[in-house]
């Protein structure tokens, strides 16, 4: 019987051995860019869970379903963690939403309204559109804050756009 100070030696563990990037799908180097390519990030999936603290909050055109525009401005929000390179939070979505109107204070301009009517129709089924839409927004927008985007949605939202308007 052991005493209660003394203590039992432990088993030695080996080394660990050696991992190399070698399975088949591995991108090795870089991840390639470009259009319709995406940006990993990571743990994107949250973005979801945050997505829904939107449900019922967004201001939405007659022709608009809820479901299309959280598709569509899930990419939006992950290429912009993705530009800071963390993983997504609210502010990421809220840019998203903000960008095309579907969020703030001020009245969404007629024009955006019609654009975005027809970019982000059925977006949660086509994931090529989802891409489009990501693709619309440049990275200079995407370093803005919520509020600045906010802020100029009402006179320069061609601006916070590319190739669309």
């Amino acid at each position: 019987m052991t005493s209660l100070g003394a203590f039992r030696g432990g088993e030695e563990l080996p080394p660990a051995l050696s991992w190399t990037a070698d399975r088949p799908a591995e991108i090795v180097g870089a991840a390639p860019t470009g259009k319709q390519m995406g940006r990993p990030g990571p743990d994107q999936g949250y973005a979801l869970k945050l997505a829904h603290l939107f449900h019922g909050q967004l201001r939405l055109g007659e022709r608009e379903i809820e479901h299309d525009v959280i598709a569509g401005c899930l990419g939006v929000a992950l290429k912009r963690a993705a530009l800071f390179g963390r993983a997504p939070v609210i502010h990421d979505l809220d840019l998203a939403f903000a960008v095309f109107g579907f969020t703030g204070t001020s009245d969404t301009p007629a024009e955006l309204q019609e654009l975005r009517t027809t970019l982000f129709e059925a977006a949660g089924h086509h994931y090529d559109v989802q891409r489009a839409i990501a693709d619309a927004v440049p990275d200079e927008t995407l370093r803005m804050t919520p509020e600045q985007v906010k802020g100029s949605l009402t006179a320069n939202w061609r601006n916070l756009l590319a190739h669309t308007a």
